[in-house]
């Protein structure tokens, strides 16, 4: 296994971290996921450019990083969801976009042929990460509402507008990954339509 097939591999091996220490209520909890989930981003963009880089790019690593990128981000909006910050209609909306682009993964291979992702997946990924990286940010500060800020007695405003511009990123990166879906099925919908004239 060459080296940026294992960093993706690393970042398949955080998401259970991650998640442990994103529901396991400790102090600054929420700041030792969001570093995970930090070192896992880093993975990602990590392994594309040294594949690139020294020509190392594999069909492993092809398959591998989209489920690694799809763990990561699942774990976190599930993790959202779960404390009731994310939309059940949002997270319904990019699982459907990741099985379709699944499905079309799978056809493909059955063909003999890896469909690597496109610009929008990327774009997609992207908006996902920023999204997830600053929700963790504001939740970590809004833990500090009852502790290390108690004495300052900061209005609510403080605390919900950045709660409420993370619900308008969550609504961003959802329609990126609406697009990115349309956009990845329709430029496959050749594998489908086979045998179908």
């Amino acid at each position: 296994m060459n080296l940026p097939n294992k960093l993706t591999l690393s970042r398949i091996l955080l998401v259970p971290l991650f998640l442990l220490l994103f529901v396991w209520n400790f102090p600054f909890h929420y700041l030792a996921a969001g570093l995970v989930f930090g070192i896992a981003s880093f993975t990602d963009m990590l392994d594309g450019k040294i594949a690139r880089a020294r020509g190392l790019v594999t069909n492993l690593g092809k398959f591998m990083d989209p489920i690694a990128d799809k763990m990561l981000t699942t774990a976190a909006f599930v993790g959202f969801l779960a404390i009731g910050k994310m939309s059940l209609w949002a997270l319904m909306i990019i699982l459907v976009r990741e099985f379709v682009v699944t499905s079309v993964r799978l056809v493909a291979a059955e063909g003999g042929k890896v469909v690597a992702a496109n610009y929008w997946g990327k774009f997609k990924t992207v908006a996902q990460y920023i999204t997830i990286g600053y929700l963790l940010a504001v939740l970590e500060f809004c833990t500090w509402k009852d502790t290390v800020l108690s004495a300052a007695a900061l209005p609510e405003a403080v605390f919900s507008i950045p709660l409420l511009i993370g619900q308008i990123f969550i609504w961003i990166a959802t329609a990126l990954t609406a697009i990115s879906g349309f956009v990845y099925f329709w430029q496959n919908r050749s594998f489908f339509l086979e045998g179908e004239r």
